[in-house]
């Protein structure tokens, strides 16, 4: 009976030999060996079936488009090619030949040919660097002033696109899926302005139907519309080439005679000490606006400029050596006039591209991007809003190029928003350029968290960096976000530092917030190390690493031990008494600090005196820290800051040499001197909405004063007024 064969079953296994058992088990292993293996093999037959059916599709679409009879009618636009790494490109078709561009198996070192590529920074399509010169003028078209209507401009999707809706993954005019059929089906193509999906089968009649005209999609009124945007013609006037060398000539010669100056007063001694090699680099920045050198890399407008006069045009990463560059010499005052004007010319003159006629609902978003931020993405971020908007409003700052040519060019849009893609220091590099444009309407500004604490963008609700952003559903998510964003204000501070009542350098401006002591020297750690091996530095998670390890450093270094005596604390005229304990100060304007720490804890009912922390309220706090060790305890929760004062104007007396770090930018003051925190204005900020439902009634107002302005019901002075009380009541 079988109730009786399975013990027999057991006991003939238990009653083998140590040999036929290893055997057996040898047996099973090879069997499922075996199986993985074939499981593996039907897996990459299939894999290499669907990847030959979808080279067949790429190759339909290539012949149709090469066909006279099916090329609409649009305008046309060579592809920017930049170099890129093959191993980047290994799952890339190459646009021309249509062959793999993986690298070549053979034994031996790689060539050139073989070891890179040609990618355009704009739509993401690759080539061979012996096919990119025969490839089609397929490319995003930036400009189509003149046309009626924007066309669709259906092209291959060379590139996968991370940032896609969810509703253009059917066709346009079918309806059907696009993901494309295991077995097969019609060839795809994406229209480079909508995201819209089509079927090359259903083109026909869709173009038949609706005239292949594009309404831009669900980001229209963000995306800068080509119908507006004119390519301005370099060679139309004779005296052009002449006119930009006449313009920096003056600028160079303004700078150099400032130079002169400054040297005699130095060796007279009757003004404070003059860094030679900052005046060189003044120098050198206005000597460089002479050559228009166009970066392919942006395919549009980017140039190697340095022709902001006597603006600051550093790297965010150099925040701190703005006032070396830009110290307080009598003769810079007296040709900041005159560079200002040459500024604006030099400026005039390297635009590409020029704006007009937009409509007055228009609400274009200007993007500036710092591909040296912490986390170091950049470069891909860019790309991907060259595919979402126009490449024209997309910007990447550098310490050649800052955000004064992106602002010139939109210097005549009524209403726009500006996106900063990077950290803090960005995004104070951003708002000082807006400041010093005079806008009647400052446009307001959204963050896409790209540094390394990102602190702004946690108290705006934008995350607290690009992962975060990943998750919630990408760029797209963003763009979503940023055109039903809330518009909120933003103090703004101005920081002065004197001695015996004379200005050393010139001010400085604070969003965040401002430490004295041993914060600083971790912050200035930071730095010097940065400087020093900038490949350590690569990711926003590597480098609060280091952070960490460096804090960690410090922990048993009693540095400022006499940190309370060495410092004097003013607020409102009051003097406040540092705690013996304290080896650092902070001044804080928002409640997030070092990645999201909160220094003032608004919540916490102790401090009946105090009134709760607002980054609109023209009120600044002040907390003191006992260490490292203490800094390190308000990272992970463990530790509050205690807090000292609250108040509208500080003055800080330093009678020892520290580390002063502002916004995350530190320097070292060897000088004793007073910081001067006066407030400076507020700023337009967007804030991402989150509740219920006083975040969405703050975007549907905002957007009524927007439209109210144009329409000239209000002023931009009322809208201010009305958007500081909205900011405060809804806070």
């Amino acid at each position: 009976m079988d109730y009786y064969r399975e013990p027999d079953v057991l006991l003939a296994w238990n009653n083998m030999s140590p040999s036929e058992m290893a055997e057996s088990r040898l047996f099973i292993f090879s069997s499922l060996i075996a199986a993985l293996v074939g499981i593996l093999t039907i897996a990459y037959t299939a894999f290499q079936w669907r990847r030959n059916i979808n080279l067949s599709w790429m190759k339909a679409i290539a012949r149709s488009k090469k066909n006279p009879k099916t090329r609409d009618k649009v305008p046309v636009a060579p592809h920017t090619w930049i170099l890129e790494s093959v191993s980047r490109g290994k799952s890339l078709n190459c646009c021309v030949c249509l062959k793999s561009m993986s690298p070549s198996q053979t034994l031996g070192p790689m060539v050139a040919s073989d070891s890179f590529i040609h990618r355009c920074s704009i739509c993401g399509a690759a080539a061979h660097l012996s096919c990119s010169s025969q490839a089609q003028k397929d490319c995003k078209c930036v400009s189509m002033k003149g046309y009626e209507h924007v066309i669709h401009q259906w092209a291959v999707q060379w590139t996968e696109i991370t940032d896609q809706l969810d509703e253009t993954s059917f066709c346009s005019h079918c309806e059907e899926p696009c993901s494309g059929s295991f077995l097969g089906g019609s060839p795809i193509w994406c229209c480079m302005w909508c995201q819209r999906l089509v079927h090359v089968d259903c083109h026909g009649s869709m173009s038949t139907e609706t005239g292949d005209i594009c309404d831009l999609g669900s980001f229209r009124r963000l995306i800068l519309s080509p119908l507006f945007v004119k390519e301005v013609n370099r060679t139309s006037s004779g005296g052009f080439l002449s006119s930009i060398t006449h313009g920096a000539n003056e600028i160079a010669s303004s700078v150099r005679a400032s130079i002169r100056n400054q040297g005699k007063k130095y060796k007279q001694g009757n003004e404070p000490s003059v860094d030679t090699t900052n005046s060189c680099d003044n120098g050198d920045i206005s000597t460089e606006s002479t050559a228009e050198t166009h970066q392919t890399v942006n395919g549009s407008h980017a140039m190697d400029e340095g022709c902001n006069g006597s603006t600051n045009i550093e790297s965010p990463r150099q925040d701190s050596d703005v006032g070396k560059k830009l110290d307080s010499g009598s003769s810079f005052k007296r040709s900041a006039s005159i560079n200002q004007k040459d500024e604006s010319q030099v400026l005039q003159m390297k635009q590409r591209y020029e704006l007009s006629d937009l409509p007055s609902d228009a609400r274009p978003l200007l993007v500036f991007i710092n591909k040296k931020s912490g986390s170091q993405r950049g470069g891909s971020l860019r790309q991907r809003l060259n595919i979402l908007l126009n490449p024209v409003q997309v910007f990447e700052l550098s310490s050649a190029q800052g955000p004064e040519v992106g602002l010139y060019l939109f210097k005549k849009v009524p209403h726009f928003r500006v996106l900063v893609c990077g950290g803090d220091g960005t995004v104070g590099w951003v708002l000082n350029a807006i400041d010093k444009q005079n806008f009647v309407s400052p446009p307001p500004v959204a963050i896409l968290p790209a540094g390394t604490g990102n602190d702004m963008a946690r108290v705006l609700n934008w995350g607290g960096g690009l992962g975060s952003v990943e998750r919630q559903g990408g760029l797209c998510t963003v763009l979503h976000h940023i055109e039903h964003a809330a518009v909120t204000m933003l103090d703004r501070w101005k920081i002065t530092i004197l001695q015996q009542g004379k200005q050393l350098q010139a001010p400085k401006f604070m969003n965040n917030y401002l430490g004295i002591g041993c914060d600083a020297k971790v912050a200035l750690d930071i730095h010097n190390l940065r400087e020093e091996n900038p490949e350590k530095f690569y990711n926003q998670f590597m480098n609060k690493v280091l952070y960490a390890r460096e804090g960690a450093k410090n922990i048993m270094d009693r540095t400022f031990a006499d940190f309370p005596w060495q410092v004097r604390v003013e607020v409102d005229g009051v003097e406040v008494e540092v705690p013996e304990d304290a080896e650092g100060v902070l001044v804080a304007n928002i409640g997030s600090y070092m990645g999201g720490v909160d220094l003032w804890q608004n919540e916490d009912e102790n401090y009946d005196n105090f009134d709760p922390q607002s980054m609109h309220d023209k009120m600044l706090e002040v907390v003191s820290i006992s260490g490292t060790w203490h800094l390190g305890k308000l990272q992970v929760g463990l530790s509050r800051a205690r807090r000292l004062a609250q108040g509208q104007s500080i003055k800080i007396h330093l009678f020892a040499p520290f580390p002063i770090q502002i916004d995350g930018e530190p320097w070292f003051q060897e000088q004793l001197c007073t910081l001067t925190i006066s407030h400076h204005g507020q700023a337009f900020m967007l804030k991402r909405v989150s509740e219920e439902p006083l975040g969405h009634a703050a975007a549907i107002i905002t957007d009524v004063l927007e439209n109210a302005e144009t329409n000239h019901i209000i002023s931009a002075s009322q809208k201010r007024t009305l958007l500081q009380e909205m900011a405060l009541k809804l806070s």
